[in-house]
């Protein structure tokens, strides 16, 4: 049985939500997952995500709002990386029970 969870404040709660909402969108999902391996500029992060610039850059800036990526510059180049560490467990938890999930459904849809 799971350890019950020590009660929260609305406030956290809040914040909580605040960052699942900015998690909700796809193409944020593609660019925490483009920076799994290290930081990049925005340009390899928009081949890499097929996204236009002005999107890309929009939804950088949403992630670094919410403390999720962090950025450096160096010259007129701009570099962003996952700046949560905790990012990471909670992407292996999620997509771990996805794929449990999905893997449960093929092999009722198997038989």
């Amino acid at each position: 049985m799971p350890k019950k969870p020590r009660p929260l404040s609305d406030e956290a709660l809040v914040m909580i939500a605040h960052r699942f909402a900015v998690l909700s969108e796809p193409l944020r999902l593609r660019l925490v997952h483009a920076l799994f391996d290290g930081e990049k500029s925005v340009n390899t992060l928009v081949e890499l995500t097929g996204g236009t610039q002005a999107n890309v850059s929009r939804h950088l800036q949403t992630l670094i709002h919410a403390h999720i990526l962090g950025r450096r510059k160096e010259g007129l180049q701009v570099f962003y990386s996952i700046a949560d560490p905790s990012i990471f467990q909670l992407c292996e938890l999620v997509c771990g029970s996805l794929e449990r999930q999905l893997a449960k459904q093929a092999g009722v849809f198997e038989r």
